[in-house]
């Protein structure tokens, strides 16, 4: 069912991310105030470390090596934690005034199915529409419309997700949505934070 190459592309988004992520934190770290920094920072790593997990678990199997599910089990809800940690962190950043010390409200996660799928979305669109925000401060439209588009994007790749995995067509469809996704994102990172990057 699952090949290596499947396996491997699982990795390709994960990467993206953490590119993203680490371009993120640099661009936006003096933007933010030190509570929404780590915030953010927290969630971005759960995000990455949830997928690193996922993707880690399918090569196990690809390979024949073994069946460690808790690896699969313990991605969603760290990644939809990471997600609404991460989205709230830059909506704090882009409507509250970072310079009096405002946080970013923590939303304490429950059990359940829905309450996850809640989370991730609502901390997707904040990740998106805050960075939308910012690159329209920045007159960056097209950065801003980056970020929208990749959250459709990666809504498109939930919907997939909710699908029959077990056909190996519908792991490759979603993966490379996914893919494309993070690339959309990661160029929109890249546009937002190039004069910090630049100017450091």
């Amino acid at each position: 069912m699952i090949t290596v190459p499947m396996a491997l592309m699982d990795f390709v988004p994960v990467i993206l991310f953490l590119i993203c992520a680490v371009m993120l934190q640099r661009g936006l770290y003096d933007k933010m105030s030190k509570g929404a920094f780590a915030l953010f920072s927290a969630g971005t790593i759960m995000i990455f470390t949830a997928g690193l997990f996922k993707a880690t678990w399918k090569l196990l199997l690809a390979l024949d090596i073994c069946d460690f599910e808790r690896l699969s089990q313990c991605f969603f809800p760290m990644q939809s934690v990471g997600f609404l940690l991460a989205g709230s962190s830059l909506m704090a950043m882009v409507f509250f005034d970072q310079k009096t010390g405002e946080k970013a409200a923590c939303v304490v996660p429950f059990s359940g199915t829905m309450i996850f799928v809640s989370a991730m979305i609502l901390g997707m669109l904040g990740m998106c529409i805050g960075l939308s925000v910012e690159a329209k401060r920045q007159k960056k439209t097209a950065a801003a419309v980056l970020f929208i588009i990749s959250f459709f994007f990666m809504l498109m790749m939930g919907y997939m997700s909710s699908k029959d995995f077990e056909k190996a067509s519908m792991n490759w469809i979603a993966q490379s949505i996914n893919v494309v996704a993070w690339l959309i994102f990661l160029i929109g990172s890249r546009m937002i934070t190039r004069k910090e990057t630049a100017s450091s």
